[in-house]
């Protein structure tokens, strides 16, 4: 993943870097404040030559769905098959401070990714529903390799949604393989598309000392015990007693801070090289098809060549 907080001048060489590194993919990520995630994707996108970029997550009620799938469209063609959609509900109190909190948001979402999709194809936008009105519409200018479009939610009603009319699901951090394995019995994917997409991300440190990979994730979990955060808990044999160590704690950072490093591990990806494996492979043996590492730690661009000692053994 490209940290939202990368100072602007290490953006592409990150890109570049983990390209050249062996990486699959890297993510963009579009937090409310921050940077967009349109915005991030074409220049990493011409940056670097074949690596996939993800987008994840455009806020469905961000963005007019027609528009949304020009911009879509336009970089799906200039760089066929390297393009990957994230669509989600966005974080309710941002949406709300944007003004674009839906009364419904399953609604909303479910609406929005079945006219993208067929937008994307060429297809005419389908009948004007409560949201997306589009009914007609037609995209000539449409790519080759049409990207997949996946929604990044947490509830169970949505990630069956997911299952009936996106390519599948992507799974914000901690996602550890229980939640995977639940999130995948909601999805019971219908789409005409046979096996779904499922992206997870974690916070992850690699480091030949496990302590220190530990300390280094640490801060990425510090809103976990917050309701928000429930679904990606609730499936974990620990689940209690995190709740009321969350309770216990004075704030955030002390909750993270004094989590017993057993349940760091199983909420990241982290120790040695070996060990950051194990968690990748136990994450694709629950499903995931990609595993999206979130560096933790400081100085996300040297963070870079201490992960991909997964890759290679080193």
């Amino acid at each position: 993943m490209l940290p939202r907080d990368l100072p602007v001048r290490d953006v592409l060489p990150f890109a570049r870097r983990a390209e050249q590194l062996g990486f699959d993919q890297i993510w963009v990520v579009e937090d409310l404040g921050w940077r967009g995630g349109l915005a991030q994707a074409g220049p990493v996108l011409a940056s670097t030559t074949g690596i996939t970029v993800g987008v994840g997550i455009l806020p469905a009620g961000a963005r007019n769905v027609c528009f949304a799938a020009m911009e879509l469209a336009t970089l799906a063609q200039l760089f066929p098959g390297r393009l990957i959609a994230g669509i989600g509900h966005g974080m309710p109190d941002w949406m709300r401070q944007a003004g674009a909190w839906p009364t419904s948001p399953l609604t909303l979402i479910t609406e929005y990714v079945t006219a993208l999709r067929l937008l994307l194809r060429g297809e005419p936008g389908p009948a004007a529903g409560r949201y997306v009105r589009c009914e007609g519409v037609v995209i000539t200018e449409t790519p080759e390799v049409v990207p997949p479009v996946i929604l990044g939610v947490r509830g169970p009603r949505s990630q069956a949604a997911a299952g009936e009319v996106a390519d599948g699901l992507l799974l914000a951090e901690p996602a550890a393989p229980a939640y995977v394995t639940a999130s995948l019995r909601h999805l019971n994917h219908t789409s005409e598309t046979a096996d779904p997409v499922v992206v997870t991300y974690d916070a992850a440190a690699v480091d030949d000392d496990p302590d220190i990979a530990v300390d280094q994730v640490r801060a990425g979990l510090a809103a976990i015990g917050q309701p928000d955060w429930a679904a990606h808990i609730d499936p974990l044999p620990f689940a209690a007693q995190l709740r009321a160590h969350h309770a216990a704690s004075a704030d955030s950072q002390q909750f993270a801070r004094t989590m017993p490093a057993a349940w760091v591990r199983a909420l990241t990806i982290t120790g040695t090289p070996e060990q950051a494996r194990a968690a990748i492979a136990a994450r694709h043996s629950a499903g995931a098809t990609s595993v999206v590492l979130v560096p933790g730690g400081p100085d996300p661009l040297a963070r870079l060549d201490s992960l991909a000692r997964v890759l290679d053994g080193r």
